[in-house]
């Protein structure tokens, strides 16, 4: 079963929740944060791809401008993956 879309659920119990976990796509671990109004963040996504592309002259070296180019930003299924997980512990679905 798919959980909700967001507008479809009440707020969560909690301010913030993250975790940290290992992410292929760039080969590095990353910290993903879940927000009361499930809204998401990628600590990784925020500290490099997001500004990569604010910051046009910013300058990487050839390593993290491939990682940079392998980041998925706010549609990563990492990202979507631990969201989706708190919502069905929050609503007590069953995976």
């Amino acid at each position: 079963m798919t959980p909700k879309a967001k507008t479809e659920i009440p707020p969560a119990g909690w301010q913030i929740t993250a975790t940290t976990m290992r992410c292929d796509l760039v080969d590095d671990f990353v910290t993903i944060m879940v927000h009361k109004d499930r809204s998401t963040k990628c600590a990784w996504y925020n500290r490099y791809k997001k500004k990569a592309l604010e910051e046009k002259n910013q300058k990487f070296d050839k390593k993290m401008r491939l990682k940079i180019e392998k980041c998925h930003g706010p549609e990563c299924s990492y990202v979507k993956g631990y969201r989706d997980k708190l919502i069905k512990e929050e609503f007590g679905e069953e995976e």
